[in-house]
């Protein structure tokens, strides 16, 4: 019985609830430390986040906080290429060698990217809202860029499981004038569909251990509501901003192993 697994997954819960940071970028590393294989790594991340987004994807669409026509475009490109790129992984470990140590090399580089776009996406909440071109636009005449972004974007989180949050949270700051519950309600429900479909494709590949899932989200839940409740009355932002700080450093790390 792996305990020390749900206390990550509390751990993990808990700086998401409380601060918002996403749990990919901070749960990856961590499965990576424990000594499991970066593909079975990225695999398990996508299956619990999926998991974990169901929960998020119905309150959400109780609130009436999605935007489904979004949540469409950004899939139809999102969802093919992070299959490629699952299908890609797969490829490269049966015919390169040293295919862990090229996985790893792009999980630091990610993992030192996210905590750049966490940054970007705070101070953007922080600005005041003004209009560009893009959010002057109807949502279908927006539909190719919205698919292009979420075949590039996809293919990431297809790859190492990490962004499925941050990075197309900036896409819709940048394209729509939304309030931050819709850009939290959209951005959960595409990320559900996007984790699913990659996670799937993991799962057809052996890359995913259910065991530690499963161990992952007995602490996670908890977690998660545990930081939810303490984030109304904690500030937090100095805190984000830390756990940025180690993300970026673990990443520097991993591409040095």
């Amino acid at each position: 019985m792996d305990f020390h697994l749900t206390v990550v997954g509390l751990l993990v819960g808990f700086l998401v609830g409380l601060t918002g940071v996403g749990g990919a970028a901070l749960l990856t590393p961590i499965l990576l430390l424990l000594g499991i294989q970066p593909a079975i790594a990225v695999g398990t991340d996508l299956v619990y986040n999926s998991i974990t987004k169901i929960f998020g994807t119905w309150q959400h669409w109780r609130q009436k906080t999605v935007h489904f026509p979004i949540v469409l475009y950004l899939a139809i490109g999102s969802i093919p290429s992070g299959i490629i790129a699952v299908n890609l992984m797969n490829w490269v470990h049966q015919h390169v060698q040293g295919a862990d140590l090229i996985l790893k090399k792009i999980l630091g580089f990610v993992l030192i990217l996210i905590p750049l776009v966490i940054l970007a996406k705070s101070w953007l909440s922080r600005k005041s809202p003004s209009w560009n071109k893009w959010q002057s636009m109807s949502t279908r005449e927006k539909r190719t860029p919205l698919i292009i972004i979420g075949a590039f974007l996809g293919f990431l989180v297809g790859l190492t499981s990490i962004g499925s949050g941050s990075l197309f949270a900036i896409a819709l700051m940048y394209f729509f004038q939304l309030s931050g519950k819709e850009v939290v309600g959209t951005d959960i429900a595409h990320a559900f569909l996007l984790t699913t479909a990659a996670g799937l494709a993991h799962m057809s590949f052996g890359t995913v251990h259910l065991a530690t899932v499963f161990w992952l989200l007995l602490g996670s839940v908890p977690g998660v509501l545990l930081g939810s409740r303490l984030s109304c009355k904690v500030p937090t932002v100095f805190l984000r901003y830390a756990i940025s700080v180690l993300i970026i450093i673990s990443g520097i790390k991993i591409i040095q192993i």
